[in-house]
């Protein structure tokens, strides 16, 4: 089963993203953008939610948010509006981080994303060697001034759009927003996140998220 469906704390995993946007007022739509063939989605699971969806997942993230985005001018969104986009993996948004963003961004010329400074000593891994089998380690790299990219990212819808484009057309497939946006020369904000807003990857990443979302948000 996607893991977006998986039962954590009494809800599905993406329970818990839609009721963090529902919860804030200031958007006009909130669209789950979900493959063809996903069979697990049942929009009776999300009852009472504020919500749209739409069948257009690509084979790639940024395949999907750009399809996303051409949807999302169904419900009268223009090119000079804001959208956020957020992984439904990152149960643990909550509608302050959701409005700490906005707050932030909304006078931005490009938009940001939210992160947060690394703090784990970083190592790169060195090519595989039949002499010295196992992985080993290259060399420490230094870890000053690196933020690990996390979700909601905010950026205009038209420059976000003509930034997929272009990395579409240079060949590259980016794995964030943040990615295409610098594609086109700008710098996007970062924006303090929170470790609450965590991805959830690994098997062992459940009981985590389990743990964090009985507990209520701040």
């Amino acid at each position: 089963m996607p893991k977006q469906y998986r039962i954590v704390a009494g809800r599905d995993l993406l329970h818990y993203t839609l009721a963090a946007f529902d919860a804030c007022n200031e958007f006009a739509q909130t669209l789950v953008v979900i493959s063809a063939d996903d069979n697990h989605f049942d929009a009776r699971r999300f009852g009472g939610l504020r919500f749209a969806v739409r069948r257009c997942g690509g084979a790639s993230r940024q395949a999907s948010v750009y399809n996303g985005l051409a949807a999302l001018a169904e419900f009268g969104a223009r090119d000079d509006d804001w959208v956020l986009v957020h992984d439904a993996a990152r149960p643990g948004i909550t509608p302050a981080l959701i409005r700490t963003l906005v707050e932030a961004l909304k006078d931005d010329p490009v938009g940001g994303i939210m992160a947060l400074p690394v703090a784990d000593t970083l190592k790169r891994v060195a090519p595989r060697d039949d002499a010295a089998p196992g992985t080993r380690i290259a060399r420490t790299e230094a870890r000053d001034g690196l933020w690990q990219a996390q979700t909601p990212q905010m950026f205009r819808i038209g420059m976000l759009r003509t930034a997929i484009e272009r990395a579409q057309q240079d060949g590259h497939d980016l794995t964030d927003e943040a990615s295409a946006i610098e594609w086109l020369g700008h710098k996007p904000r970062l924006v303090q996140g929170s470790l609450r807003n965590f991805k959830v990857t690994y098997p062992e990443d459940f009981a985590l998220a389990e743990a964090i979302l009985r507990q209520p948000a701040e």
